[in-house]
C-alpha cells in the first residue's frame, strides 16, 4: 500500500463552522405517481381452509396497476422509497389487516392421539437433576422456577408446546415461502406431520440420542422442519452460519458428533464434502434444494429424505418423543467464535419453552394473529428464537425472505407480507435510514420544509410517548396523514407493532431517525446463553439508548458497581442456559457458584428500571495511564458526527493515547462485498464540500483535504465532549475498504470482531504509534 493510504491524521487542522446538513429533511416528496406500489389485500379470509389450495395461499398481491414498468433494482431493497406529501383527499385507504381464523375454544382434532400437554405441574415430569448446570449431552439441570407467579409455569418440551398449538390452531398458516413467485404455506396440523416425518426419517439414518443435527442453509421451511425433527427424534439441532468455511462447519459438526447434516444447496455441500471425512460421527447429508449435481452415497434430497421413514412406526418415535423432559438439552446455539472457537450452548426445552411464553406474554402477542418476516441467520438466537419458537408459542405465522433478502428482495417481502412484529439487527435499520436520506437528499424547496416539518413533530411526538406524557403535537395527525402512515405502508410496516431491534448496538442518530418518522425501534438486550432476550421494549415501555425491563419472572445483578452504579450485568431466570458442550471450564467462567449468568457488558438501571448498557468489560481499553475507557460511546459519537463515516474501530489499550482506524460508506455488491463507491449519502457528503469524488480511493489516494478537514473537525467535536484528556482521540486513519462479514472484520450480526481487525491491520496501528514515537 502506498504512504497516501496508510497516512494518519492528527490534531491541528483548523476549526470550520458545522455543516447546515441535517438528517431531518430526508422525507421526499412529490406526486402520488412516485409512490412504491401499495398491496391490494383481497377482502376474504385468506388464512382459513378452504382457500389454501395445493398448499398455495390466496395470498394478497401487489396492485399491477400502479407498479412502474421500470422500477430498478434499488428500489427493490430493503429500505422503500419515502413516499411522497399528498392532500388528505388523495390519501388510499389503509391496506385491511390480514384475517386470521378466529382463536378456537377447543381443540380441532387431535393430530397425534395418546400425546398429552401439562397444564400444571402436576403433571410434570422431569429428569433427575443435581445442578443448575451441565456440561455433558445426556445430563439434565434444576430449573431456576419460581415457587409463585412469573417464573413458576409448568415446564414443557418442545412437542408439547407444538402440540398445544396444534391442537387449537392446526388450519391456521404456520409457515410460507415463495415458490415460483407464488406464496406456498403449511398449516399448523400440516407443518406438525412433516416434523414427525423429518423425525422419523433422521431415525431411519440411525440418529442416536444426544447426537447432532447439523442445518447449513438459508431459512426455509425445510430449515424449520429439520431443526424440530431432530429434537423430537432425541437430537440436538445445531445451526451453522452460511458464511462459515469449511474448517469451520467441521468444528461445528464434529463438536455436536453430528450424525446427519442438511445442507441447503450445491455451494453448500461442496464445504461438508471437503471435510466428511473428518467426521467420525456423520452417517448422511441431505440437500434441501435443488437437483443433485451428482449420486454420491448416504446423500439425499429433500424429497427422498422425508420419504426414508415412511416405514418407521409412530409407537417407535412416540417413545423417543415421551422420553423427552424439558430440563434435559435439545438444541445448541453456537457462539459467532469472535474470540477463538465457537461454544456450543446447551439450551433445554424449557429454556425455549418458557422463554418464548414470557417474551409473548410481556409484550401482549395475540394467539392466532401474529406474522413475522424470516430473514436473520437461524443460527443465531434471537432469529430462531424470533422466528420458530415464538411463533409456534403464539400460532403466528412465519414467511420466510428470499435468500437475497439483505441484497436488495427483503424490502418486496415486507410489502407483500406486512408483518405485525419485525425483528432487525442495527445495520438492517441503518441500510433502511441511508436509502430514505440518500432520496430525501434529492428534495428541495417546499418539500423539504413540509419533510422537515413533519419529522419534527414526529420525533417530539415520539419523546412525548416515550416520557408518557400523552401529549399529542399540534400537527401530528396532519403529519401523521401527510407523511408517517405513507412511510410506514411504503416500507411494508403499516401493520407493525414492534419495529424491534438487538444484536449489536445502535446508535442514537438512527433511533431519533424512526421515532421522527412516528416508528419507534424497540431495543433487545440478551445473549445465546440467556435463549435471547432479557430485556424488551416495548409499547410505551422503552427510552432511548436503552434495551428495556428485564422479562417478567427473570433478575438482573449488577456485580461489583461503580459509583456511578456500573457493574457487570448478571442474568438469573429460567431462560438461562444449561452449559457449554463438554467445555465445563468455560461454563464456570460464564456461571458463578450461587447460578448468575454473567454477561460480561457494563450497565446501570435508571429510577424507572430500564437498563443501559455502557460497555463491555472484555472491550474496555485501558490505556497506559491506567485509564479504563469504554469504545462503543466514542464510535457512535464519530459515527454521528460524520456522516461519510461507516465503522469506526477505538485503538488504545495498553498505549499511551486513542487513535481510531475509520471506513468510508460504500456500496455494497450482490456478495456482501464493500465496493469502491461512496454511498449516495457519502457522495452528498463529498458535494456539500465542493469534491465530485465518487470513489473511497479518491479521497484516499489525494487525502482530499477538504474531506479530511470535515474528519477532523467531527474528531474534535467529539472531544469535546470528553470526559478526560484521556479519552480524547489524538489520530485516526481511514482504511482503504469498509469492514464486511466476508473480510472477517465482522461476525453475522455485525458485530464488530476487535481482536481480528486489530491482527488484521497490526502494521497500520504500529504506524500510527511509531509515528507518535518519533
Amino acid at each position: 500500500m502506498s504512504d497516501q493510504q496508510d497516512s494518519v491524521v492528527t490534531n491541528g487542522v483548523p476549526d470550520i463552522e458545522k455543516s447546515s446538513e441535517s438528517c431531518a429533511s430526508d422525507i421526499p416528496l412529490g406526486e402520488t405517481e412516485q409512490l412504491v406500489p401499495v398491496a391490494k389485500l383481497q377482502q376474504k379470509e385468506i388464512y382459513s381452509s378452504p382457500l389454501i389450495n395445493g398448499g398455495v395461499v390466496d395470498h394478497p398481491q401487489p396492485n399491477s396497476e400502479s407498479e412502474s414498468d421500470g422500477e430498478d433494482k434499488d428500489n427493490q431493497e430493503t429500505a422503500a422509497e419515502e413516499p411522497a406529501v399528498i392532500t388528505p383527499s388523495r390519501i388510499p385507504e389503509p391496506p385491511a389487516k390480514l384475517p386470521r381464523s378466529p382463536e378456537q375454544e377447543g381443540p380441532q382434532g387431535d393430530p397425534h392421539s395418546g400425546a398429552s400437554v401439562p397444564l400444571k405441574l402436576s403433571d410434570v415430569s422431569l429428569a433427575t437433576a443435581e445442578q443448575l448446570w451441565c456440561t455433558s449431552r445426556d445430563q439434565a439441570v434444576k430449573l431456576r422456577m419460581a415457587e409463585t407467579g412469573p417464573g413458576s409455569e409448568a415446564p414443557m418440551t418442545v412437542h408439547q408446546m407444538f402440540l398445544k398449538t396444534v391442537k387449537i390452531y392446526g388450519d391456521l398458516p404456520a409457515v410460507a415461502s415463495k415458490k415460483e413467485g407464488q406464496w406456498v404455506t403449511l398449516t399448523w396440523r400440516e407443518y406438525y406431520q412433516q416434523c414427525r416425518a423429518a423425525a422419523k426419517s433422521f431415525l431411519k439414518l440411525g440418529l442416536e440420542r444426544y447426537h447432532g443435527v447439523g442445518i447449513l442453509g438459508f431459512n426455509s421451511p425445510e430449515w424449520f422442519i429439520s431443526d424440530i425433527g431432530c429434537i423430537l427424534a432425541g437430537g440436538f439441532a445445531a445451526g451453522i452460519y452460511t458464511t462459515n468455511s469449511p474448517e469451520a462447519c467441521q468444528y461445528v459438526a464434529d463438536n455436536c458428533e453430528a450424525n446427519v447434516l442438511v445442507v441447503e444447496n450445491h455451494k453448500q455441500l461442496l464445504k461438508i464434502l471437503q471435510i466428511k471425512d473428518q467426521l467420525p460421527h456423520l452417517k448422511a447429508i441431505v440437500q434441501y434444494k435443488d437437483e443433485l449435481q451428482q449420486k454420491l452415497p448416504n446423500l439425499y434430497t429433500w424429497a427422498e429424505f422425508m420419504k426414508l421413514g415412511e416405514e418407521v412406526s409412530d409407537e417407535r418415535l412416540d417413545a423417543v418423543v415421551d422420553s423427552q423432559r424439558a430440563n434435559q438439552c435439545c438444541t445448541l446455539i453456537y457462539t459467532s467464535g469472535t474470540t477463538g472457537n465457537p461454544k456450543g450452548v446447551m439450551l433445554s426445552h424449557d429454556n425455549i419453552t418458557w422463554t418464548s411464553n414470557a417474551v409473548g406474554a410481556m409484550t401482549s402477542l395475540q394467539h392466532g394473529v401474529e406474522c413475522v418476516v424470516s430473514y436473520l441467520p437461524l443460527s443465531h438466537v434471537a432469529a430462531q428464537v424470533n422466528d420458530m419458537w415464538i411463533c409456534m408459542r403464539f400460532a403466528g405465522a412465519t414467511y420466510f425472505a428470499e435468500p437475497d433478502a439483505l441484497k436488495g428482495s427483503l424490502g418486496t417481502t415486507l410489502k407483500e407480507v406486512r408483518p405485525t412484529s419485525f425483528l432487525g439487527v442495527p445495520r438492517v435499520w441503518e441500510k433502511m435510514q441511508e436509502k430514505m436520506k440518500a432520496i430525501g437528499a434529492k428534495s428541495s424547496g417546499m418539500k423539504k420544509r413540509v419533510a422537515d416539518w413533519a419529522k419534527s413533530i414526529g420525533l417530539q411526538a415520539s419523546y412525548s410517548a416515550m416520557n408518557g406524557e400523552n401529549l399529542v403535537p399540534w400537527g401530528f395527525m396532519l403529519a401523521n396523514n401527510l407523511v408517517f402512515k405513507k412511510v410506514r405502508w411504503a416500507l411494508g410496516l403499516d401493520r407493525c407493532k414492534n419495529c424491534l431491534t438487538g444484536a449489536a448496538p445502535i446508535t442514537k442518530e438512527t433511533l431519533e431517525y424512526f421515532m421522527s418518522l412516528s416508528l419507534p425501534l424497540y431495543e433487545l438486550y440478551g445473549m445465546s446463553e440467556s435463549t435471547g432476550p432479557h430485556t424488551i421494549s416495548w409499547g410505551n415501555n422503552f427510552k432511548i439508548m436503552s434495551c428495556g425491563k428485564v422479562v417478567v419472572g427473570c433478575q438482573t445483578k449488577l456485580d461489583k458497581p461503580d459509583e456511578d452504579g456500573n457493574g457487570e450485568i448478571c442474568f438469573w431466570g429460567r431462560h438461562v442456559f444449561m452449559g457449554y458442550l463438554n467445555e465445563p471450564e468455560k461454563t464456570e467462567e460464564a456461571l458463578d457458584q450461587e447460578g448468575w449468568l454473567h454477561s460480561g457488558d457494563l450497565g446501570k438501571h435508571d429510577k424507572d428500571n430500564f437498563l443501559f448498557i455502557t460497555g463491555r468489560i472484555k472491550e474496555l481499553i485501558i490505556t497506559a495511564g491506567g485509564e479504563n475507557i469504554p469504545p462503543v460511546p466514542i464510535e457512535d459519537a464519530v459515527k454521528a458526527e460524520i456522516a461519510i463515516i461507516s465503522n469506526a474501530m477505538l485503538l488504545g489499550d495498553k498505549l499511551k493515547f486513542l487513535s481510531m482506524m475509520l471506513t468510508l460508506k460504500c456500496i455494497v455488491d450482490d456478495n456482501g462485498e464493500p465496493t469502491d463507491e461512496l454511498t449516495p449519502e457519502a457522495v452528498a457528503f463529498c458535494h456539500q464540500r465542493g469534491i465530485t469524488a465518487t470513489k473511497a480511493s479518491e479521497i484516499i489516494a489525494s487525502k482530499e483535504p477538504a474531506i479530511y478537514k470535515a474528519i477532523q473537525e467531527g474528531i474534535e467535536r467529539v472531544n469535546a465532549k470528553a470526559t478526560s484528556n484521556a479519552q480524547r482521540v489524538q489520530k485516526w486513519v481511514i482504511l482503504d475498504r469498509d469492514f464486511s462479514i466476508s473480510g472477517g472484520e465482522l461476525g453475522p450480526t455485525m458485530k464488530l470482531k476487535r481482536g481480528v481487525v486489530v491482527k488484521m491491520f497490526q502494521e497500520k496501528i504500529n504506524k500510527i504509534y511509531g509515528m507518535a514515537q518519533e
